[in-house]
């Protein structure tokens, strides 16, 4: 593990795939924390004009995510997602901010639990929890 803040290159990296699709920004990526947001845009909503679900979940787990690779073991090559949960409070609309912040809860070996808390920038209310179990990947002998 690092405590170099590797923020600018992950977010740099995520170009052409779904979290520089989503425009998701990244602010802190360090062991044990990752912070970033997204404005909420058209392609972010739902048909019913509510912040659709899986965009909230594509936030948060990029966060958990982006902070496992930044807080694997010595020795490790990567990771997967083994589960993933989340309840949702509220929602946001077109042109709201939103905030993520995804702490590691469980830092072993073989597997990294992490929360994320994702919030409305402008109000800070809770939008969701998000819990998520990552299986820490070595290379084969």
């Amino acid at each position: 593990m690092t405590d170099t803040d590797r923020s600018a290159q992950l977010t740099a990296a995520q170009v052409g795939a779904l979290p520089g699709l989503l425009g998701l920004e990244w602010s802190t990526a360090v062991a044990g924390l990752v912070c970033g947001r997204m404005t909420v845009a058209r392609h972010h909503m739902a048909p019913n004009g509510f912040l659709h679900a899986a965009s909230v979940i594509a936030l948060a787990d990029s966060a958990c995510g982006y902070g496992c690779v930044v807080s694997l073991p010595e020795g490790a090559s990567g990771f997967t997602t083994l589960e993933l949960k989340s309840n949702f409070l509220g929602t946001a609309r077109e042109g709201d901010g939103v905030a993520a912040e995804a702490r590691l809860v469980h830092g072993g070996r073989t597997t990294q639990v992490w929360d994320a808390v994702v919030t409305a920038e402008a109000t800070g209310k809770t939008i969701a929890l998000f819990r998520c179990t990552q299986m820490v990947l070595y290379p084969k002998a």
